[in-house]
């Protein structure tokens, strides 16, 4: 139907009441329903120390005990094959972060342990990823420790967010902005390792430069650097395509397929020995790696540059809008993670947004860069038979998205229409959703737009449905006031059908008078005429009054 249309006949217009006649009084209309907070709270306490609610939060309690040992074996298998990966990958993230590369394994133990305790999803392994790296790399450079107390504090912030049940804020941002900001992650990594692919070392690793540099510097392209480079990508892809061999065993190349990372990484340092034991070195290394275990100890709250002492204060200056994005990114991959591979389970976002906060936290006791959910490890994982747990682009999409939200808000669907019944003209508004402050001034201007047209009709009635209405607050309250004055001053008169109590209630506490515009448990055919009669009798009494002056 469109919003203006021609007058109909209606003949029989009734739509159920949800409220009945004997509980509306005029207690209940001023009468404010106030949350009982104190109720709410007793109940909060009394929850979180139920053994329910421990378990929930310690998932470990309820699969360990339950542990079947037929599982044991395709879980090592697992996780040797996700290990095979993950040092590999590792130590290319610490390098993509601008770190020595003993700063990526520090990041691949100790959040893979904590979320064993903690975590929800048998498939998901925790430890640095390449959107991790790029995001941390610009800090990463200044000096190793803002890199770690990045990790410690997005995991504080990403514990309290889980803690206070705020999984929810995750449905904000849509599927369409993470696949945008993931592609756009993937381009600017590759187009960082350009260089690195064929030996050369460019002074900067963003977009724009490490291409310009790259297309400046092609005679100086490393021959041996590039055959080895070329050769790994080849050999990636062609190992990718063994697990759709059909002859022979099909696990076994499954699990050469899984294994490609780790193999390619073996064949290349292997090479790079063979053929620099006579003291010459036809590749670019990476270097000596710190052998050991990272010392535990709590993250650099300070740290020293060049000489000069940095202090907490001038660390989180620096780091700025990271200590929002690292920990909003680092939530968005593993949940997504999560509800990729839950198998029809229900994903608990805030028990994962606890297990990933204690990961960080604790991993920054080992000199980790910030860490979460690693799709690539996880569908290795998933794909080994794992039977237990054992950029500003980003923002931009979620300001977008809240844009289309609020601007839904602030445009209700309403259905606006011309009526008739017993020969009386009147407009019908039917709201389809609920009413907020943002809506408030829209639904006044179009009701008002809407009979200034329809004046030549001879509307002098409005009715606005309000079966949707469930609560409004003061300013949509204050708005239908102005609104009944504003359709006064055009020689017409409002009435609110069928309007929730709570709604209703919140504009009669504001003006105790406008009681008397609300029709409950009535046809339309009962407001028309009960309008009709008021009319006439209104009309007559002012006829009366003129004649006698």
């Amino acid at each position: 139907m469109s919003e203006f249309t021609a007058p109909v006949t209606v003949t029989a217009v009734s739509v159920p009441s949800t409220t009945s006649p004997l509980s509306l009084g005029e207690a209940d209309l001023y009468k404010e329903q106030l949350p009982p907070l104190g109720r709410k709270l007793r109940i909060a306490l009394i929850t979180c120390c139920r053994p329910q609610t421990i378990v929930q939060k310690f998932p470990i309690i309820s699969w360990l005990p339950r542990y079947q040992w037929s599982h044991l074996l395709q879980d090592f298998i697992a996780g040797f094959t996700v290990g095979l990966t993950t040092i590999p990958q590792a130590i290319a993230y610490g390098v993509v972060a601008g770190l020595e590369p003993q700063y990526g394994l520090y990041s691949a133990f100790m959040g893979c342990f904590t979320y064993i305790i903690f975590g929800s999803c048998k498939d998901v392994t925790i430890a640095t990823t390449a959107i991790m790296a790029l995001m941390v790399q610009p800090y990463a450079s200044i000096s190793p420790d803002y890199a770690i107390l990045l990790c410690f504090l997005a995991g504080c912030t990403i514990l309290l967010l889980g803690l206070c049940n705020l999984g929810v804020l995750v449905r904000f941002i849509s599927i369409p902005v993470i696949t945008g900001f993931t592609i756009a992650a993937a381009v600017t990594i590759a187009s960082a390792q350009i260089n690195n692919l064929v030996g050369l070392v460019s002074p900067s690793k963003a977009l724009i430069p490490s291409w310009k540099f790259f297309f400046t510097h092609l005679n100086k392209i490393s021959r041996n650097d590039a055959l080895l480079g070329a050769s790994s990508l080849i050999f990636l892809l062609i190992m990718k395509k063994t697990k759709d061999i059909s002859y022979g065993n099909r696990i076994f190349w499954k699990y050469v397929s899984l294994s490609r990372n780790a193999c390619t990484v073996i064949i290349g340092t292997f090479l790079a020995f063979i053929l620099s034991r006579d003291g010459s070195q036809p590749f670019r290394v990476t270097g000596n790696i710190t052998a050991g275990l990272p010392p535990f100890r709590p993250p650099p709250f300070s740290t020293n540059v060049n000489g000069t002492t940095v202090p907490f204060t001038e660390m989180i200056s620096t780091v700025g809008t990271s200590l929002a994005f690292i920990p909003m990114v680092a939530i968005l991959e593993i949940v997504a993670i999560a509800k990729a591979f839950s198998k029809g389970k229900i994903v608990n976002a805030s028990q994962e947004m606890v297990a990933l906060g204690m990961c960080n936290i604790l991993a920054s006791f080992v000199s980790s860069m910030p860490v979460t959910g690693s799709f690539t490890r996880t569908a290795v994982n998933n794909a080994s038979g794992v039977k237990t747990p054992l950029e500003y682009g980003i923002l931009s999409g979620t300001i977008t998205n809240c844009w289309f939200i609020l601007y839904s808000s602030a445009r209700p669907k309403m259905q606006l229409s011309t009526e008739k019944i017993s020969e009386e003209v009147f407009g019908l508004v039917t709201i389809k959703q609920k009413l907020d402050y943002a809506s408030a001034e829209y639904v006044k201007e179009k009701i008002v737009a809407f009979v200034h047209r329809q004046q030549s009709e001879g509307i002098n009635l409005v009715i606005i449905l309000g079966n949707e209405i469930h609560g409004i607050d003061s300013t949509v309250a204050a708005n239908i006031i102005t609104l009944k004055e504003d359709l006064q001053v055009l020689n017409c008169q409002l009435l609110c059908w069928n309007w929730h109590i709570s709604a209703a209630g919140v504009i009669c506490r504001l003006q105790p008078e406008m009681r008397s515009i609300f029709k409950f448990n009535k046809t339309i055919e009962d407001i028309i005429e009960e309008y009709r009669s008021q009319h006439l009798s209104n009309k007559a009494s002012q006829n009366t009054l003129y004649s006698e002056t």
